[in-house]
């Protein structure tokens, strides 16, 4: 289902706690950067509240600030001919890949408001947060030392399966961007990219750690257990955010 970046499918506010969850369905990787930038715009005049945005987006690679030309593997033509976008961003990381099927999250978060102006520890609070959506779906995950991003948590010595991939943007100590969690989606579009610039990682997503234990509504189970686990932190305002 495709949604107007300015009518979102679904809506939940908490006005008393100042966070806002909009559900936008699949739309355009632009059309979502230019909300972003309303948002944050707004946030920064102190209008509005807090939003989390929760999306799909068509196949898209995009690369962040710190994006390498090896990590595409790829030609821009020959994306193009398998129906994908290129997009350079202005955010954290290097290369990352969008599809259906990945739930990808944009936190518009004011850290100033929230007394937590501290990007690294925003980044480690994306993780844990996700980390405990995966929890609730029973999917045990892990951090890894040095790298940003959720990981499934497997034995030591083995290679490391990345479940989600997190790039921020801070504007005026207003946050934009910010994860993507496979779901469901086709693997193989990762072959295009050396995600995240980790050529050792293994990409993976709920369906595929879950097997046969995945419910067949997966994609609402887990928009609704990154909800929780985004309001359960950030509802409260003041400094949750750690």
């Amino acid at each position: 289902m495709r949604a107007s970046p300015s009518e979102p499918n679904a809506s939940e506010v908490h006005p008393a706690v100042g966070l806002a969850v909009r559900e936008l369905g699949q739309i355009s990787y632009r059309d979502a950067l230019a909300l972003q930038d309303e948002l944050v715009a707004a946030r920064r005049r102190g209008q509005g509240t807090d939003t989390l945005l929760l999306l799909e987006h068509p196949p898209v690679v995009t690369l962040g600030r710190s994006a390498h030309d090896e990590h595409l593997l790829l030609a821009e033509d020959a994306l193009a001919a398998r129906g994908i976008e290129l997009v350079e961003v202005a955010r954290g990381g290097d290369v990352t890949y969008h599809a259906p099927g990945q739930l990808v999250g944009y936190p518009i978060v004011d850290l100033a408001a929230r007394d937590a102006r501290d990007v690294h520890a925003w980044l480690r609070t994306l993780e844990e947060l996700l980390g405990a959506a995966l929890a609730e779906l029973g999917v045990p995950w892990r951090r890894v030392p040095g790298w940003t991003g959720v990981f499934v948590d497997t034995p030591e010595g083995t290679r490391p399966r990345k479940i989600a991939s997190i790039g921020v943007g801070v504007r005026g100590w207003v946050t934009l961007h910010g994860f993507a969690l496979n779901v469901d989606l086709d693997l193989s579009g990762f072959d295009v990219i050396v995600p995240c610039g980790l050529s050792g990682v293994e990409m993976t997503s709920i369906a595929r750690e879950l097997g046969p234990r995945a419910p067949h509504d997966l994609s609402a189970r887990t928009r609704d257990a990154v909800r929780r686990a985004f309001l359960r932190r950030l509802a409260g305002g003041g400094s949750e955010v750690s």
